[in-house]
């Protein structure tokens, strides 16, 4: 008896440990980023379009990830199957459950497609999958990081969810299905969080710009969090209005909230778009890294902020 109380108590302890984390003592490690990173941007995956094996294969490897960091899926199951593309595709959705009485009703979505364009006709010296490591393996790997320390501290007072979203290559399909089943089933949503394009650095004074940045204020808000100049403004992006162009835009549309994109694609600093040679060898995992090192502070204020900080303008 005494020893099973002992064991009882050691694994308390234990646990009340993970859950008291501190942000600044959490670190992400390369190594994973470029395991996760690499397999999403091989070969085997075939460049992971909708509806196709290669796909299949993504998607189990980020559900194996959500259950091996405690996270469950949020419907019956983690694929939530798409009512609006011909072949059968499915984002990918965990779920955290918050902690707090009251906002454990608002959720905070954190969001990025994890589709491609897979294999095309047109090559590149003989290579015709388009692995796309940067777009969006690269958001994709950069946001399962976020879920791991979420998932390992379970300390949030709003609900989460994690969404890897499938078929935005087809017209953001992935996010228009989620967007418009969570707002017929009710759901109060806070604020959504999208990473698109995060594997090479840019050559600004910030580390990743914010699309549709006059829309809320939440570029201010995730440097107030982040504790320095993490986000800024792309003039190009804003001149090709890509805040209607990624998995932000439906959350918008649908709720009305702050939803934006983060990414680090500023159209001069990468030459391989939806192009084969958009592989792993050409990604900077050690920025990647440093985006998803600086990231965990930034979620964890705006998931636990005691009122809803982040606004329309």
């Amino acid at each position: 008896m005494r020893k099973i109380l002992l064991l009882a108590a050691m694994s308390l302890v234990a646990c009340k440990s993970v859950q008291n984390i501190d942000v600044s003592d959490y670190q992400v490690k390369e190594a994973d980023v470029a395991k996760t990173l690499q397999y999403l941007a091989s070969d085997e995956l075939e460049g992971r379009d909708s509806g196709s094996e290669g796909i299949e294969k993504a998607a189990l490897y980020l559900q194996n990830q959500f259950k091996e960091n405690g996270i469950k899926p949020y419907f019956s199951t983690y694929f939530d199957t798409l009512s609006n593309y011909k072949d059968v595709s499915y984002n990918v959705v965990g779920y955290i459950e918050g902690k707090d009485k009251k906002l454990k009703n608002e959720f905070v979505i954190l969001g990025a497609h994890y589709d491609h364009i897979g294999i095309t006709e047109k090559g590149f010296e003989g290579d015709f999958i388009n692995n796309g490591a940067n777009d969006n393996a690269s958001g994709t790997t950069v946001l399962s990081e976020v879920a791991k320390y979420l998932g390992k501290i379970k300390n949030n007072k709003r609900s989460v969810l994690i969404v890897y979203f499938s078929a935005e290559e087809k017209g953001l399909l992935g996010s228009k299905h989620l967007a418009e089943k969570l707002k017929n089933q009710g759901i109060n949503v806070y604020t959504m969080l999208n990473f698109e394009m995060v594997g090479v650095p840019m050559k600004y004074d910030f580390d990743v710009f914010i699309t549709g940045y006059d829309f809320s204020n939440m570029m201010a808000k995730l440097n107030e969090y982040a504790g320095s100049n993490l986000v800024g403004k792309s003039d190009m992006a804003e001149k090709y209005d890509l805040f209607k162009a990624s998995d932000n835009y439906p959350f918008y549309k649908q709720f009305g909230i702050p939803s934006h994109t983060v990414s680090a694609f500023d159209f001069s600093n990468f030459e391989y778009y939806h192009h084969p040679k958009d592989e792993f060898q050409v990604m900077d995992t050690q920025f990647m890294t440093n985006i998803a090192q600086k990231m965990l502070p930034v979620v964890t204020k705006m998931i636990n902020a005691e009122t809803r900080e982040i606004k329309v303008n």
